[in-house]
Formats: C-alpha cells, structure tokens, sequence
C-alpha cells in the first residue's frame, strides 16, 4: 500500500498516547494509541495478533483514567511492522464528543476542525 501525501489528508492525525483494548470475535489485546483522527486510529501491534485485513473489530481507547472513553467499531486496513491502521465504521455521540473535543485541543485551530467535521459528513 502506498504511503498517503499528508498535505492530501482529510482528516489531521493527532498523537496520541493512551491505553486501549482491541476486542475482535471472543478475544481481547491490551494495547496502546499511536494516533487519532476523526476517521481512524493508528495503534501498536499488540503481541499474538493475528486479525486479517478487512475484519471489523472494536477500539476501546481509555480517557482520563477510565472514567472516560471512545469506543469505535473499526476496520482493519493496514498493518504495517508493529503498527495496525484502523477505519472508524462507527462511533456512539458520547465517544465522539470525546474524540471531537481531542481533536478540537490538538488542532488548535476551529476552522481547521470544521472542515474536517464536514468532510466526515459527506
């Protein structure tokens, strides 16, 4: 897969150090977040992974101590040494407010933010 230009990026990656836990059918990896955006996650390989490409799963990613997260129903896309590139296929309203407002911090800039907020839209 080729690398994608970042200046022909949608959707602005945010680094992003948390803990999370990947749920695929019956089994569960505790794993860590790489980076975020509006549309997907990048997060560490996880020990004993052996998902396909193209298999949906979940992304659990733990905020503020656990009180707090985003859950996400994503799709494997890529896989790339230790790293796995996920596509958001769904988010409930409170895990995207979450991630909004993560986003919104990161970017700095709300102009910014809306315009990727439209292109999820379309």
């Amino acid at each position: 897969m080729a690398a994608q230009n970042p200046e022909n990026r949608r959707f602005h990656r945010i680094s992003f150090d948390a803990p999370c836990e990947l749920h695929w059918q019956e089994q569960v990896w505790s794993t860590e977040v790489l980076d975020i955006s509006l549309k997907g996650a990048l997060v560490e390989r996880p020990e004993g992974w052996g998902v396909p490409i193209g298999e949906p799963c979940e992304l659990v990613i733990q905020l503020n101590g656990h009180e707090a997260g985003i859950v996400m129903a994503v799709e494997l896309v890529h896989v790339e040494g230790h790293r796995l590139g996920f596509k958001c296929q769904y988010i409930d309203i409170e895990s995207a407010t979450h991630l909004r407002r993560l986003v919104e911090l990161n970017l700095g800039d709300p102009d910014l933010l809306e315009r990727e907020l439209a292109h999820l839209i379309d």
